[in-house]
């Protein structure tokens, strides 16, 4: 009886432990998808300054352009004016793009929006690489006036909006 017992236990770990295993095994291959965003308030230009790190295959697959090529740049500033919308006190604002800088893995660029005298409610539309990963997540950090907020943006949750 007790010999029974303990052949149906060993025999239970046994299957535990290849389920367990397949579990862990199923997270080896799952590819991250996300972007990171940084907001500044420069008060004496009265402009929001905007740096995005994305992953370079990432955005490199969703324009179509090796980023080791010319038009590159050019490519991802149109890829994020098509993507990235700010609205203050729901007011749009024109997004203008600085540069961008590949980095090995990572693509940082940089863009701002001028004639920000005061912020009550900052809107944004953030799309970037959702369309090409469907769970891809968007990260935003707004630094205003000692005010720290964070957005967050994903397939059916593009828009955000937060108030000072």
């Amino acid at each position: 009886m007790i010999v029974n017992l303990l052949i149906k236990m060993k025999k239970l770990l046994y299957i535990s432990g290849i389920l367990t295993l397949f579990v862990l095994m199923s997270f080896m291959n799952a590819d991250f998808f996300s972007s990171m965003t940084k907001v500044d308030y420069i008060e004496g230009s009265k402009t929001l300054k905007f740096t995005t790190k994305m992953n370079t295959s990432h955005i490199s697959d969703a324009i179509k352009i090796n980023p080791n090529t010319a038009g590159f740049e050019a490519e991802v500033k149109k890829y994020v004016n098509n993507n990235f919308d700010v609205y203050v006190n729901g007011s749009p604002k024109t997004i203008t793009f600085t540069g961008s800088q590949v980095s090995g893995e990572t693509v940082w660029v940089y863009f701002e929006a001028g004639g920000v005298s005061d912020i009550n409610t900052l809107k944004i539309k953030n799309t970037i690489l959702l369309s090409a990963f469907p769970k891809q997540i968007n990260l935003v950090s707004i630094a205003y006036k000692g005010s720290q907020k964070v957005m967050n943006f994903q397939r059916g949750k593009e828009v955000n909006e937060v108030s000072f």
